[in-house]
């Protein structure tokens, strides 16, 4: 998606009888996308990301009491959550531990 900086763009060069080929060269874009973006009244918004829950954000509590317990490896954690039902990958954990492990 262009931004809307773009979009003025393509439209101010559209406007000083710039083909769509030239605006194309000039921007970088397709010309199909140029095109697209012409025939458009206003200018795109942008969309906002929808972020969905980890699976580690229910285990994470018990991971950081572990790791304040006491030097636990990753691979510990990994097993100690799984048997509580984690479906997740080793990997999460891993990295959730190397950020979260005091220092």
């Amino acid at each position: 998606m262009l931004k809307k900086e773009e979009w003025l763009l393509i439209r101010d060069l559209h406007s000083k009888a710039f083909s769509i080929s030239e605006i194309s060269r000039k921007t970088g874009h397709d010309r199909k996308t140029v095109r697209k973006y012409l025939n458009r009244e206003t200018a795109p918004e942008s969309q906002k990301l929808t972020t969905r829950p980890s699976k580690l954000d229910p285990y994470k509590p018990y991971i950081l009491k572990k790791l304040n317990e006491g030097p636990n490896s990753a691979a510990y954690i990994f097993s100690e959550i799984q048997k509580t039902g984690f479906d997740g990958g080793r990997t999460i954990v891993k990295d959730f531990v190397r950020k979260a492990r005091p220092k």
